[in-house]
């Protein structure tokens, strides 16, 4: 019996919106099949879920940074007890909130609707820690200032825009052997996994004075010092809102997703979260604390709206200063690996990377989605935006087109307004989410060749590297390094043998072989008149060529429905 909501896929799949976004059943030659309106409204709300604890998050690290305040304080340079400074601080965390939660809306809205992927946008933790504490400094004690700071951002994006323009970033990651882009994936996973497992999520592993890292979970008592926050020094495993998210946001979820209730991260989240919100409780998100008090203060306000008055358009476009082009340099480094990766991986994960180009689909567009919403998240204030890992989630929850991420830009927008809201979401009610992704992504490393050891060692150094370092441009680093080392010394022992001196199981290695296609993007290859035909312009040709036409035997052997087998030899992208 078809239901109200099959009605509705099948009535949006019929309209443009669904030939737009190749929804199933649109007729598209390309459409993406499993793609339901209905499914990618919750996948979206799903990825939404899982990072609108970016509001709040980026807020609090990018105001660490002071923002533009001036610490005036000759005795204490840092103005960590200056009243005055601090509540400017707090004036510039309420600004960014804004800016954190337009510039998501922003760049995830024109992901969906120009790149058609699945993706959601935010300014990116790891850059946005890299911004205010390594380039800024803590309260403005950096190498610039932070309006200098937001002007290196600003031209990245550019940069980044004319790199993706050209086909550069996207030939980046097709040359990259195939083991370490599946490593990429899998640490990921592990990344977020260990995020969802660490105090920003449950709260399970905690800090560790000797090991570096150990089991959490502890009361705030129970820390060894208020210097060091979730270090336990007794009292393990004993937080009630670990308790909480692990049964709820984690086990409840994976038990709905074992009977294949649609929405069963959604629904973990949520239910975490509102279970949270009530302050008398052992597992409130609002304790009788001070910084407890202005979250609740913050909450009770419901719709919260104001205009930017300490971060907007502050940009200081001092490139004359040698150590605003070293912030920049350092930005583009970090952020073309970090981002790209991001994309290729979650392209992946939703299965629309081309088997034969390495490519996924809207590349091009993606990547300069990216670098546009770079720039504009300058003007406002806040650190480079990039492609979330978080959007796994969604992608689990069956989102393939952009309709996903438009959905997660429309949250975002609503949440500009419901900023009290949505900024309090706790940790605790999404790490069970990151968890069970997590374990989704690592089905990765069943298809890496561990027959090899040069190609399994790089893979497994990207994949230990990435959670460790919380970075996933310094995972990718590390396993091109590895790659290169370990495998060019064979390479020229081969060649310089002419083959006879050759590792016993090279045949077992994996190729390594340029893609196919141009370095440079279709747009680009058509303005120039040197694009292939597509497989639309061969079936024009086939339809307007005469059949009794006489066949030249030299240059054509046979004739295929109309197209020369020679011809689909030297355009084999239209078979």
């Amino acid at each position: 019996m078809v239901n109200f909501v099959d009605r509705l896929n099948a009535q949006v799949a019929f309209s443009p919106i669904g030939t737009w976004f190749r929804l199933e059943g649109s007729g598209h030659p390309k459409e993406r099949i499993g793609s339901r309106f209905v499914t990618e409204i919750r996948a979206g709300l799903t990825t939404w879920a899982a990072m609108a604890y970016i509001i709040s998050v980026n807020a609090s690290i990018v105001s660490d940074s002071g923002g533009t305040c001036v610490c005036t304080n000759t005795t204490d340079t840092s103005c960590t007890t200056d009243t005055d400074y601090l509540a400017c601080v707090n004036d510039v965390r309420n600004d960014l909130i804004i800016s954190t939660a337009s510039m998501a809306a922003l760049s995830s809205f024109l992901m969906g609707l120009f790149a058609n992927l699945p993706v959601g946008m935010a300014p990116g933790l790891g850059l946005n820690a890299y911004f205010a504490y390594s380039i800024v400094g803590f309260h403005g004690t950096g190498m610039v200032s932070y309006q200098e700071a937001l002007a290196a951002v600003f031209l990245e994006g550019w940069i980044f825009l004319a790199l993706s323009l050209l086909g550069l970033r996207q030939w980046l990651v097709r040359i990259i052997p195939e083991s370490l882009v599946l490593a990429v994936g899998a640490g990921i996973g592990l990344l977020i996994a260990f995020i969802g497992l660490s105090p920003s999520g449950l709260g399970v592993i905690g800090g560790d004075t000797t090991n570096f890292v150990g089991l959490g979970g502890c009361t705030p008592d129970n820390y060894v010092s208020d210097d060091l926050p979730y270090y336990c020094q007794h009292g393990q495993l004993r937080n009630p809102t670990m308790w909480l998210g692990i049964f709820l946001g984690g086990i409840l979820t994976v038990l709905l997703m074992l009977y294949r209730v649609r929405g069963a991260i959604l629904i973990g989240i949520f239910l975490v979260s509102i279970i949270s919100w009530p302050r008398p409780t052992a597992v409130t998100f609002f304790p009788h604390t001070d910084a407890g008090d202005v979250l609740f203060d913050f909450f009770k306000q419901v719709v919260a709206f104001h205009p930017l008055r300490k971060v907007g358009n502050v940009i200081d476009y001092n490139y004359g200063n040698p150590r605003v082009w070293y912030a920049l340099v350092t930005f583009l480094y970090v952020d073309i690996l970090d981002t790209t990766g991001t994309l290729y991986s979650m392209a992946k994960f939703a299965g629309l990377r081309d088997p034969i180009t390495l490519d996924f689909e809207g590349s091009t567009a993606a990547y300069c989605v990216d670098a546009f919403s770079i720039s504009m998240g300058a003007l406002v204030g806040t650190s480079p935006v990039t492609a979330f890992i978080e959007s796994a989630t969604g992608i689990s929850e069956g989102g393939k087109t952009g309709i996903t991420a438009i959905v997660v830009g429309l949250a975002f927008f609503v949440s500009i307004f419901f900023a009290p809201i949505f900024a309090s979401i706790p940790g605790w009610a999404t790490g069970g989410a990151l968890i069970i992704v997590g374990s989704l992504m690592i089905r990765n490393v069943r298809e890496i060749n561990w027959d090899y050891i040069g190609d399994a060692v790089p893979a497994f150094i990207t994949l230990i590297i990435i959670p460790l370092s919380y970075n996933i441009a310094y995972g990718l680093i590390a396993g091109i390094l590895s790659y290169v080392a370990i495998n060019f010394i064979p390479w020229a022992i081969r060649k310089l043998s002419r083959d006879r001196i050759v590792p016993p199981n090279y045949d077992a290695s994996e190729e390594w072989t340029i893609p196919p296609g141009s370095i440079f993007p279709l747009w680009l290859l058509k303005a120039t008149g040197r694009a292939p035909p597509t497989n639309e312009d061969l079936v024009l040709q086939e339809r307007y060529t005469p059949r009794h036409a006489s066949i030249d035997t030299a240059s054509q052997d046979h004739v295929n429905g109309g197209r020369s087998i020679s011809t689909l030899e030297k355009h084999p992208e239209a078979i």
